[in-house]
């Protein structure tokens, strides 16, 4: 990336910008940030859930997209690992204003944003309604829900459902680690 793009952007000015880039950016509100690459678990659990929801939506009015789409949140462009879209976009269209639930699997670097700016923005838009972030190190999710003005936090481990009655959808979260081995302890990895 050119010093030039230490600069703040405007919002009109990253779309403008990313149009001629090879590879897909995230734009924080400020400036392009580089999305990071994933891992085969990254990849099997993504694969898990837009399966999962695919099926359990068809035919219906809402339908789950992959992180090929950009969701303008908050002034930011996001590409989720997935989310659900309830309403029909025009054809063509290439950033998205109402997504209804979003997902995000954790990685290292990816982290912190998943679950402080990225939890802010999908906060402050009105048309979500709940955010999972799903773990790639254990099968695990953090489910927030918006419930009024305020958001409910719910963490989901092992054979656990995630319920989303905003969509009419409930997955086991086997279901979304299907294919995926974890160490029987796995703060035994870390040194925990």
């Amino acid at each position: 990336m050119s010093s030039d793009l230490l600069k703040p952007m405007t919002l009109a000015e990253f779309l403008a910008w990313e149009e001629r880039q090879e590879l897909p950016y995230e734009f924080d509100g400020v400036r392009p940030v580089a999305r990071a690459g994933g891992t085969t678990d990254h990849a099997f659990i993504q694969v898990n859930l837009i399966a999962a929801l695919g099926n359990r939506l068809r035919g219906g009015r809402c339908r789950v997209v992959g992180s090929r789409l950009k969701v303008l949140v908050s002034g930011s462009i996001r590409y989720p690992d997935a989310f659900v879209l309830c309403s029909t976009p025009l054809r063509g269209t290439q950033v998205v204003t109402d997504p209804v639930v979003v997902f995000e699997i954790l990685s290292p670097s990816t982290s912190y944003t998943d679950r402080i700016g990225k939890y802010r923005e999908y906060r402050l838009t009105p048309s979500i309604q709940r955010y999972v972030i799903l773990e790639q190190t254990r099968q695990a999710a953090t489910v927030y829900a918006r419930s009024g003005n305020d958001w409910v936090a719910d963490v989901l481990i092992g054979d656990a459902d995630l319920s989303m009655p905003e969509i009419g959808v409930v997955i086991s979260l086997t279901e979304l680690y299907e294919g995926i081995a974890f160490p029987s302890d796995p703060d035994a990895e870390t040194g925990a």
